[in-house]
């Protein structure tokens, strides 16, 4: 026997309630898994229905009389304020007996960086910058409570105010103001940083020091999309790239430059803490378009070249090196850098002679700038195969680099069978990319994955995004700059919801089936590997809005859900919003669970019907701040 029974399950802090069907079987166990969330046909009643039991008949019927005289749309979340407030503190709201509350961390913890900890990697050694790369901390000493926002914290400025000011008390550190004052990085004036564009590099601004570099490099028309800063500072290369349609993604170490990584997220340009050390980067093969060292202190000449074959790796064919400052040119400038010639002599000796054995062709060089181009293919670098120096890498997996150690070797080329093809594939302008097959998936280098899934999986993912925005309008206004999607599988809800007001970071789980990162690329999106059983590469409240489509189901056994969501809400900024996907039994548990972590919350339909087992969880993080007593 099966009994059905209508439950009322009320969403919390609010009036309105959700229809589930139960099944008992006569057992007598309940079959969660059969669980249907009734909205379309059936909201509007509840919602009166919850109205007449808080408060009365009467008013049940006027508010009846209200939805019907309107025509009220069942698919909005009215209960959700996704408005941002630049001030004001509130109240931290506490929860149901039921419910695990999660108390606020130590004031002291207002920038926490679990895997990237100032006294922790410090025990660690220094050769190769082994003490800058991530050292998370072991599960028995996770902080498992809420990393406060510091006082005075307000939301960012928009795009693309934000890319010249940053709040002073977002990230209240004036060293480089002091350290870089004369090299035109940061300024303090007032309650805020400003941010003239300048650098090392260029004290003239960073949009003239590109310009020189778009002379050399085709950037206007969509040829180069992708690029890698290393050592960026505070990013003001990747953010006046932005205007030329370019996304960099930048990357530097948390050390004595306090904050830069920071900074750079705080002006919405796109960046994680990062170390080019003993560890590949996380990144695929053929990722970027080109790859730029502004005086990055990285000794590229060192290990054999290893450090340049790394970049030769991530670099797509066809795509640039870009080398400004020492030692380039050192016979003129090497009295302005306070440095041996001889030294600097022997450092660009290293890095001609590791660029040739990888093949690249010098294409510029002027004053402190030099620019290499990799080849398209390796056809005209047959030489080299002979060559006892060239030692080529093993693996079959070039995109493998999780936690994988660095080696003196180079990534050879994907297999052409023309001089002139493109090595694994040739790549639309932006953006037509967004929206091509991309060579990838084309030539069938993803197991089990078709011309035709690609296509549907893109189909679908404007479908979803077409309904996010009839459930938060603010979605694509440019209130959410910096976004993360946490499981991004081909990148489909970045390219569908691609604008120039925002960007997504999209990571791919290194626990996923398959690897589509490289997809990703191709389509001139960013991305990163990482596995969220541990923290993230970045600062508490970097980002505006956070999606998560099957990342609890993929995490399930696997690792706790409560960890998880706990590094959400580091990484999301007071008044974010989240976005969570997946099957409804997972979603009911992942809802029970923030009901304890100062967020708001409310389950919606998915766009199909109350039908689909799939829904999605819509929430806001309220705003409140760290005081002085709030205990770990």
């Amino acid at each position: 026997m099966l009994s059905i029974d209508l439950l009322l399950l009320p969403e919390d802090n609010t009036n309105n309630y959700t229809m589930a069907l139960k099944s008992t079987s006569a057992d007598g166990k309940t079959r969660s898994s059969v669980q249907i969330f009734i909205v379309f046909s059936l909201c509007c009643f509840f919602y009166i229905l919850g109205a007449w039991q808080r408060s009365g008949f009467g008013k049940g019927d006027s508010i009846a009389l209200q939805m019907t005289n309107s025509g009220a749309d069942c698919n909005i979340v009215p209960s959700l304020n996704f408005e941002t407030h630049h001030a004001g503190e509130s109240s931290i709201v506490g929860s149901s007996a039921k419910v695990k509350a999660f108390e606020p961390c130590d004031a002291r913890y207002t920038d926490y960086t679990p895997c990237q900890d100032q006294r922790r990697a410090m025990t660690f050694p220094r050769d190769s910058m082994i003490y800058r790369e991530r050292h998370c901390v072991p599960e028995n000493e996770k902080l498992r409570c809420l990393v406060p926002a510091p006082k005075g914290y307000v939301t960012p400025f928009s795009w693309p105010k934000s890319r010249d000011y940053v709040p002073y008390a977002n990230a209240p550190y004036k060293a480089l103001t002091v350290e870089k004052a004369i090299q035109n990085w940061i300024q303090y004036e007032g309650d805020v940083f400003r941010f003239p564009g300048g650098g090392t590099q260029f004290p003239q601004g960073a949009d003239k020091y590109i310009d020189q570099l778009a002379s050399v490099i085709p950037m206007e028309n969509g040829t180069v999309r992708t690029a890698l800063d290393t050592g960026c500072g505070v990013a003001s290369w990747g953010a006046y790239l932005w205007s030329r349609n370019v996304r960099a993604m930048s990357f530097a170490p948390r050390d004595s430059h306090e904050a830069q990584v920071q900074f750079a997220l705080e002006r919405g340009v796109p960046a994680v803490i990062g170390v080019l050390g003993t560890i590949k980067l996380p990144y695929p093969a053929r990722a970027f378009d080109m790859v730029h060292c502004s005086r990055c202190l990285i000794p590229w000449g060192a290990n054999d070249g290893m450090y340049l074959m790394e970049v030769d790796r991530v670099l797509r064919p066809g795509g640039y090196w870009i080398l400004s400052g020492p030692p380039i040119n050192w016979k003129i400038n090497y009295k302005a850098w306070q440095r041996p010639k001889e030294e600097l002599q022997e450092e660009q000796r290293k890095i001609e002679e590791a660029a040739k054995l990888l093949c690249w062709e010098k294409k510029y060089e002027h004053g402190e700038i030099a620019i290499w181009q990799k080849r398209v293919n390796d056809e005209a670098c047959r030489s080299r195969r002979d060559d006892p120096r060239a030692n080529f890498c093993k693996t079959d997996d070039t995109d493998d680099v999780w936690y994988k150690k660095m080696e003196a070797c180079i990534t050879p080329y994907p297999e052409t069978s023309s001089s002139d093809e493109v090595a694994g594939g040739e790549l639309q302008v932006f953006p037509d990319r967004l929206d091509a097959v991309p060579p990838r998936i084309s030539s069938g280098s993803i197991s089990g994955v078709t011309v035709d899934a690609y296509e549907d999986d893109n189909r679908q993912w404007k479908k979803h995004v077409k309904a996010y925005m009839r459930i938060n309008s603010l979605l694509d206004t440019g209130r959410y700059r910096n976004i993360m999607d946490m499981n991004a599988g081909f990148g489909g809800f970045a390219a569908a919801i691609e604008s120039t007001k925002l960007w997504v970071m999209n990571v791919v789980p290194t626990i996923a089936e398959k690897n589509r990162l490289g997809v990703v690329y191709e389509r001139g999106l960013i991305g990163i590997y990482h596995d969220w059983c541990e923290a993230f590469s970045t600062y508490p409240r970097t980002y505006d809005l956070i999606h998560a489509n099957h990342l609890f189901s993929l995490y399930k056994n696997k690792y706790n859900a409560d960890d998880i969501l706990l590094e959400m809400d580091r990484i999301l900024r007071p008044e974010g919003a989240v976005i969570i996907r997946d099957d409804v039994d997972t979603l009911i548990k992942v809802k029970k669970i923030i009901s304890g972590m100062r967020w708001d919350s409310k389950l919606v339909d998915h766009e199909d019907g109350p039908l689909v087992n799939e829904k999605v969880l819509i929430a806001v993080k309220q705003y409140w701040v760290t005081n002085s007593t709030s205990a770990q």
